[in-house]
């Protein structure tokens, strides 16, 4: 599914214009991006992870490279969006 085809299905769903659709779908995807910890009871929960900087080897030239820290957002589903 694209982002335009949630916002369609969005906008009929709430009974509302594809542009306020749109707008609500953006500002719930800043909030989620935003915050650390975002959690949706029934749904999951957003998490930002840090990865600490650290020094790795290439294994093919075996030349120590350095690895800058990063920041990834992770998503657990809730154990109600887990398939059997």
């Amino acid at each position: 599914m694209t982002k335009a085809e949630l916002i369609k299905k969005m906008a009929d769903a709430a009974g509302i214009t594809q542009v306020a659709a749109g707008i609500a779908l953006d500002s719930a995807i800043w909030e989620i991006t935003d915050a650390h910890k975002t959690q949706i009871k029934g749904f999951g929960t957003f998490m930002w992870k840090i990865r600490k900087a650290r020094t790795c080897r290439n294994p093919r030239t075996g030349v120590d490279v350095d690895v800058p820290e990063s920041t990834t957002l992770h998503f657990k589903p809730s154990a109600g969006m887990k398939g059997s």
